[in-house]
């Protein structure tokens, strides 16, 4: 007997969701223009330590990470930081209504479509990808209360700390 295709597809939907992204991971590539029309690669960022964080305006935690986050990005973007924001509102608007009311210097993507979002599959919103100078994912964050920031913050600056050849722990 044959299987059905529609249980295929369950099925590989299923093995698809269970494999979520964690440490050691090769991060999803981005591909999209931020706010300033740059194409955001990772591939280009290799070397630098890159926080790729899934946010919304909608978002309640998101009003209050986004301000540690800026401050994390004036604290240590000379020291190699990056962090990309991953806006998965639908209306481009609403995005830009929040960040006329939040502005950060880092940079911006917004994700309509949940394309990026699809590939990263957060766990909640907001959810942090930490990656190392190595390019490999090395931890990730899910959502964010205000206790969060010095756990941040000690991830990062761990990171920033790291040679660029130097192993994942």
């Amino acid at each position: 007997m044959k299987p059905r295709l529609g249980v295929i597809a369950a099925t590989l939907l299923t093995c698809a969701s269970a494999a979520a992204l964690s440490s050691g991971d090769a991060p999803p590539a981005i591909d999209a223009l931020d706010q300033a029309g740059e194409k955001v690669d990772l591939e280009r960022l290799e070397g630098k330590v890159v926080l790729v964080d899934f946010w919304a305006s909608w978002c309640g935690p998101c009003r209050q990470e986004m301000p540690v986050l800026e401050r994390m990005h004036q604290q240590y973007g000379s020291q190699g930081l990056v962090i990309v924001g991953v806006s998965i509102d639908s209306s481009l608007k609403k995005m830009k209504r929040f960040l006329d009311d939040t502005p950060v210097g880092f940079r911006i993507v917004h994700d309509r479509k949940a394309e990026i979002a699809s590939r990263y599959d957060p766990p909640e919103i907001p959810s942090s990808y930490f990656i190392g100078r190595d390019g490999k994912i090395r931890y990730v964050h899910e959502g964010f209360r205000k206790e969060d920031a010095p756990k941040i913050e000690s991830r990062i600056k761990s990171l920033l700390a790291e040679k660029p050849d130097q192993d994942a722990d």
